[in-house]
């Protein structure tokens, strides 16, 4: 019988050569990420354990991203232990707003296609996108690997998902997620491995399927691969040998469920208030008045995202009483966009261009909203009380559409995702 990509993944970190699903297993950890929000936990649960050095300082890589700029009292707090745990441990990768921990950890090199990394923060899953094994975990298993450089796994079962064939002008990979979450459920993922493939994915650009990846937990899953291809080695800057290419999911595999879509049956979706799950076609939606729009965060900060809502902002203004706020991924995604012109494009349609980090998506810094406001936003939770107070309707969905609405001041069905 073949193998899934998580179990060769799986079976070249231990060197057990049959390691299946299901099976529990110590992987060596090849890099680590810890954000600004969980660095205090980490650094006291590392220290009551009772470690005195870090197994590697090289591969910890500390980003502060959620609370920048500080937007409460406390958030200090958390840059003066980082700061303090950075300088008595030796950490070599420290980011203080260089951008969000999920852009970086790709964008700066730090994971390679086929590494197992763990990071505090669900949406660990993202690095997926290179065809690395990557999950969040939670402050006391990361003060364990710190310590010793290894953590305990089950191997996760697969899901495969294929998709064959061309999206249509006005569909992204937001949607095409958005469609698989709520084809799957919030929880019909739960401690598996999506295993994507097909001609549609790999007509992809890798930005797309960090798309596609970050968001597999919300149905729950343990992580999302990809297998390399050329696309992957030019953002990774490697050279593709056997050790990538053979990352790919073997037919004969067990899977424990298989979908295949037609990428032409995709259209433009959101997931309304106050689920990822409760996914509807924008044209079930369109009419409805929104407050806000927000597009950026890890799932849709990134330059393709910025160039597609400026393709549909250009040459239009804001709708009056609604406010855009674009906030991209990282550092070097802003100075691309402002070196392209897509920054002057948004901006003279009348967008608000923040700072890159998290800002609104985890309800901080960037434009919380109130009781009885609605947002269409492009990153990857609405849940009750995400981006102000639990009044406050979210709906998600792509740059493209977010951009639409921005221009109607309603939920518009966008013409083309540029």
């Amino acid at each position: 019988m073949g193998a899934t990509v998580i179990e060769k993944i799986v079976r070249r970190n231990t060197g057990i050569a049959d390691a299946k699903a299901g099976d529990i297993v110590t992987v060596k950890v090849d890099r680590v990420m810890i954000h600004d929000i969980f660095i205090p936990f980490v650094a006291e649960k590392f220290e009551e354990m009772g470690f005195q050095t870090l197994w590697d300082p090289d591969k910890v890589v500390l980003i502060y991203d959620h609370l920048v700029p500080a937007s409460q009292i406390d958030d200090t707090r958390h840059f003066r232990i980082g700061n303090a745990f950075a300088r008595t441990y030796g950490l070599k990768h420290v980011h203080r707003s260089d951008g969000i921990c999920h852009q970086l950890m790709t964008e700066a090199g730090y994971v390679k296609p086929g590494d197992v990394v763990f990071g505090t923060d669900s949406h660990t899953t993202t690095y997926g996108c290179v065809g690395a094994f990557s999950s969040g975990i939670g402050y006391t298993e990361m003060a364990s690997i710190l310590g010793t450089g290894t953590m305990w796994i089950k191997v996760p079962e697969t899901i495969r998902v294929r998709i064959n064939g061309k999206l249509p002008p006005n569909v992204t990979s937001k949607d095409v997620i958005l469609t698989l979450i709520g084809d799957l459920g919030a929880d019909g993922a739960t401690y598996c491995a999506l295993e994507f493939s097909g001609d549609t994915v790999s007509q992809m650009s890798v930005a797309s399927r960090m798309t596609i990846a970050n968001m597999a937990i919300e149905a729950g899953a343990k992580c999302a691969l990809f297998t390399p291809d050329e696309k992957t080695a030019d953002y990774c800057g490697i050279t593709l040998t056997e050790k990538e290419t053979s990352l790919v999911g073997d037919e004969d595999a067990r899977c424990i469920r298989e979908l295949n879509y037609r990428a032409e049956d995709f259209v433009p979706v959101m997931a309304c208030p106050s689920q990822v799950d409760k996914v509807r076609p924008v044209a079930q939606l369109e009419g409805i008045p929104i407050d806000q729009v927000f597009i950026g965060s890890c799932t849709n900060g990134r330059l393709e995202d910025l160039q597609m809502a400026a393709a549909v902002l250009k040459g239009k203004k804001v709708a009056p009483f609604v406010k855009l706020i674009v906030t991209p991924a990282s550092r070097k995604i802003y100075e691309e966009a402002a070196a392209d012109n897509t920054l002057s494009i948004l901006a003279e349609a009348g967008a608000m261009i923040t700072h890159p980090g998290c800002g609104l998506c985890c309800g901080r810094t960037g434009g919380i909203l109130t009781d009885g406001e609605r947002v269409v936003a492009t990153n990857n939770r609405n849940f009750l009380g995400r981006m102000g107070t639990p009044k406050v309707e979210i709906y998600l969905a792509s740059p493209a559409a977010a951009a639409a609405c921005a221009v109607t001041g309603k939920i518009t069905v966008p013409e083309c995702a540029g």
